[in-house]
């Protein structure tokens, strides 16, 4: 089956990506500059405290880019969800339905087990946007249900 290359486009978050973009550059120059203030001003920090800043800015830049890391990526044979902590791999004939309503804060697959799978790359947050690339990952979903013609 061949299917447009415009359908399978990348799932990605706008808004919660942008915010973890700008998050991630502002921790990883926040703390140099922070060292740099203090190192001027002849201030004297403990090593302690100079451990823990670099903690928490390591840790909240890795926070931000997994959430920048976040994305959906279909083909012709299934999809490769890659969400906050954990990427699967799930073939066409694994993903019955899709779900996104209004309470929902991103895209559910119901899937063949039984199971669902939060889709984080396509988020309510992102208003229209968000329900378009829902209406694309649906139009992905039924061109691969059986009996469809391919």
């Amino acid at each position: 089956m061949s299917i447009p290359a415009e359908l399978l486009r990348p799932f990605r978050p706008r808004a919660a990506r942008w915010v973890a973009s700008v998050l991630f550059v502002l921790s990883v120059l926040a703390l140099p500059a922070l060292l740099l203030v203090m190192a001027v001003n002849r201030l004297e920090m403990p090593w302690t405290d100079v451990v823990g800043f670099t903690v928490t800015a390591a840790a909240l830049a890795w926070l931000c880019f997994r959430q920048a890391a976040v994305r959906a990526v279909p083909d012709d044979t299934g999809i490769t969800v890659r969400n906050f902590i954990r990427v699967r791999r799930l073939d066409w004939a694994q993903v019955v339905s899709v779900r996104f309503g209004p309470n929902s804060p991103w895209a559910q697959l119901d899937l063949s087990d039984g199971t669902t799978l939060a889709v984080m790359a396509v988020q309510s947050a992102d208003g229209d946007h968000g329900r378009r690339e829902a209406g694309r990952l649906a139009a992905l979903v039924q061109l691969h249900e059986p009996g469809q013609p391919g």
